[in-house]
């Protein structure tokens, strides 16, 4: 008998995708970005770019505009640093201890993502405020003024930003195996000795990652900030409220270069991150 050869793939069942093909996928994703990201951020550049050098350097060599675009960036680093380091220490109370309150806690961690700005912005100019506020009596007492302060500003940027960080490392966390801990510990390794040499590591990417997202919330932050902090001109004013102001006083160009200018720091700012977060995989393994 005379053999027949099959071709390939004849008789084995073809494996049907649940999701559509590359290019339907990725045309769909690339037009959703350009509409909702790329284009309105283009028509800002081009915008910025009609006011010419000398327009920009106008605009932004002015003494309100550089202190209000210091202390919206200034104020944003530091509460993302705060955040880092009190953010972790919540994040790894949560998934390595049992204890009561705990989903009360954090129900709590969430409230900045719900509460609307505004309501959070009256909430800690009640707590903070001098004359009556619960914690702004005892502190003005031993000195420190929050409220309508540069303080006032990094407290309310350190509290709707919070949530970012300890939400980004509890995922992590929860998967890192603790057998390498236990065997660490058999090895004669200290508590402090395993974190810093087995969990650090893992964690770093994922810290990074929160408090990237973090100083983002916290350098677009307007509603919560301009209740506590006020508009005060070169202390306690803030490059979103300075946008504002100029819009209302239809002052169009000035507030495009602002703009323009927090757009440029924060993706400086956040390219920088993203390189600090490929040099922690790379070390990682």
């Amino acid at each position: 008998m005379t053999a027949i050869a099959i071709p390939p793939g004849i008789g084995v069942p073809l494996r049907r995708r649940v999701m559509p093909g590359f290019g339907l996928t990725l045309g769909f994703t690339l037009s959703y970005l350009s509409l909702i990201v790329l284009i309105p951020l283009a028509a800002l550049a081009v915008n910025a770019a009609g006011l010419g050098v000398g327009g920009l350097w106008k605009v932004l060599s002015g003494s309100q505009v550089i202190s209000a675009l210091k202390l919206s960036f200034g104020g944003a680093l530091i509460a993302a640093a705060i955040n880092a380091v009190f953010g972790s220490v919540i994040a790894w109370t949560f998934v390595r201890y049992d204890f009561p309150g705990k989903r009360a806690l954090q129900a709590m961690i969430d409230l900045p993502f719900a509460l609307p700005t505004a309501v959070a912005g009256i909430a800690l100019t009640a707590l903070y405020s001098a004359p009556h506020g619960w914690l702004g009596v005892p502190l003005e007492a031993v000195g420190v003024k929050v409220a309508y302060t540069q303080l006032g500003v990094v407290v309310a940027m350190t509290f709707i930003s919070l949530p970012f960080v300890v939400r980004t490392l509890e995922p992590v966390l929860e998967q890192i195996d603790r057998q390498y801990e236990e065997a660490a510990a058999t090895l004669g390794a200290t508590r402090w000795q395993s974190i810093w040499r087995i969990v650090f590591p893992t964690l770093l990417p994922a810290l990074l990652t929160g408090t990237a997202l973090a100083f983002a919330r916290a350098v677009g932050e307007y509603g919560s900030i301009i209740f506590i902090a006020g508009n005060l001109p070169n202390l306690t004013q803030i490059a979103p409220l300075l946008i504002a102001i100029n819009l209302d006083q239809h002052e169009i160009g000035a507030a495009t270069a602002i703009a323009a200018a927090m757009l440029a720091l924060s993706f400086l700012i956040l390219f920088a991150i993203n390189l600090l977060q490929a040099w922690a995989r790379r070390r990682g393994g």
